[in-house]
């Protein structure tokens, strides 16, 4: 079974699409690594990339192309400047060469094709022309959440085997009663055995102020988003109405401060919810700096049960250090169970199960037991199961940006419900859930799989405008 990191569930990374973008990103990176290896990068006269599938119908929206290109410079998505990389793209797209692993100019071509590979949805294949005439082919999959696999690899993890195992929400359950500690000191301890504390926190700590940044430019920046549907970011004129007028553009400390003092209403506190799931999906949807959490799509709900947490919960030492490393191991039973895919599984997989990470994080951030965690877990996922990925123009904005508040909200009454609960009487677990997602994402019609090709998708006519 494969061992999976908090940091591999929950990482620094570029909008708008995990699976789309990161993905593909990080698929050409491992393609100048093989030419490197071999020896060969001096000697490559053309690159072809073909895209299949979900990459092929929806990859315009998602800036899949963006991504491919950019990656074959060698340029990195967790240090360019997210300001400039469309327009960079567009630059190659119009001469048609790009500096390949940023040295010599290369030409390419860029080929979609609508049918989808065996293994995957979302695959990708680069064919690589040496001036000697012989060709380089590589295949990949992107497979959810940045996570990115070669066709035919047999992957071998380096890492030394984790003390405590976690394959099921059993699993995580018999280890905080036997150890009669928490989900977090379970996780924590694990994390050990990969890193150092001091690294192990700090590496939380980035992501928590990474999440700040975010959830900070989309309450900040007003605008239309890109691609086409033209539409109205929103975040910015909540942030205005809830806050002083004159206060609107504080700097980011002295704005977190203020939210830190405020003590609005029930009414008012699912509304700020709202604002820091748009706020954040917002800066997503526009090629922003995110954390991925699990994927793209769904990177809003995290940060805004994470703020509601830190900020409106009245915890007197709030911790999100804990939150993320409980969030992060309920992400990982789910794409061990089943998937975090949208191309494979559906909405389900990805607004989902980041409401099930936030759900079962705020429960024992709040005092809940392990049981009472998992429960909240359950209970967010259950209230998701079946949720179709139909995005309008192949865009991660119509319904996508919504669907985050939507998951967030959910989060914290499935929080709620449980903590008021006593799960030894619970009739459905974590572990059945997650069985009955996959199985739904096994029986939902591939039309509702990130291809655009049916639901909402189908209502709205569009043309997008290439990211």
């Amino acid at each position: 079974m494969q061992q999976i990191s908090v940091f591999d569930m929950i990482k620094v990374g570029i909008g708008p699409s995990s699976s789309h973008t990161m993905g593909p990103w990080l698929a050409a990176a491992r393609l100048l690594a093989t030419l490197r290896a071999q020896e060969v990068l001096g000697q490559v006269a053309h690159v072809e990339v073909h895209l299949y599938g979900s990459l092929a119908k929806t990859g315009p929206g998602h800036g899949t192309n963006m991504a491919v290109l950019l990656g074959l410079t060698g340029a990195d998505y967790l240090t360019v400047d997210t300001r400039t990389v469309r327009d960079r793209a567009r630059a190659l797209r119009e001469v048609g060469h790009l500096p390949l692993d940023g040295g010599r100019e290369v030409p390419f071509t860029l080929h979609p094709h609508a049918e989808a590979l065996p293994f995957h949805p979302n695959g990708m294949q680069f064919c690589v022309r040496l001036a000697d005439g012989s060709v380089v082919v590589e295949t990949y999959y992107s497979v959810g959440g940045g996570f990115v696999v070669q066709e035919g690899e047999t992957p071998v993890d380096p890492r030394p085997p984790l003390p405590y195992p976690i394959h099921t929400a059993a699993d995580l359950l018999r280890h905080c009663e036997h150890l009669e500690i928490s989900i977090a000191e379970v996780v924590f301890a694990n994390e050990k055995t990969w890193d150092t504390e001091a690294s192990i926190r700090a590496r939380l700590d980035h992501l928590w102020h990474t999440i700040q940044d975010a959830v900070y430019l989309g309450c900040h920046t007003e605008g239309v988003l890109p691609g086409g549907l033209d539409v109205q970011r929103r975040a910015s004129k909540l942030n205005r109405r809830f806050l002083d007028p004159d206060d609107g553009n504080l700097p980011k400390e002295a704005w977190l401060a203020q939210l830190r003092a405020a003590h609005p209403r029930f009414q008012t506190i699912l509304k700020w919810v709202s604002c820091f799931a748009l706020a954040a999906n917002e800066e997503n949807a526009a090629f922003g700096r995110i954390v991925t959490a699990p994927t793209n799509g769904a990177s809003g709900v995290i940060p805004a049960v994470l703020f509601y947490y830190v900020y409106f919960s009245e915890t007197e030492a709030p911790d999100p250090r804990r939150f993320l490393l409980v969030a992060g191991e309920i992400g990982s039973l789910f794409k061990k169970g089943a998937t975090i895919s949208a191309a494979l599984g559906g909405c389900q997989a990805e607004i989902g199960v980041s409401s099930a990470m936030a759900a079962a994080a705020l429960t024992e951030c709040l005092g809940g037991s392990p049981a009472q965690a998992l429960m909240a877990a359950e209970i967010a996922m259950e209230h998701h199961l079946g949720l179709t990925c139909d995005p309008i123009g192949g865009l991660v904005q119509i319904p996508c940006i919504e669907r985050n508040s939507m998951g967030a909200i959910k989060a914290i009454t499935a929080c709620n419900i449980a903590l008021e609960s006593d799960p030894a009487h619970a009739k459905v677990s974590l572990d059945a859930v997650i069985r009955s997602m996959w199985e739904t994402a096994q029986d939902m019609h591939t039309k509702y799989k990130e291809t655009s090709e049916g639901g909402l998708a189908l209502q709205i006519p569009v043309n997008v405008i290439e990211c």
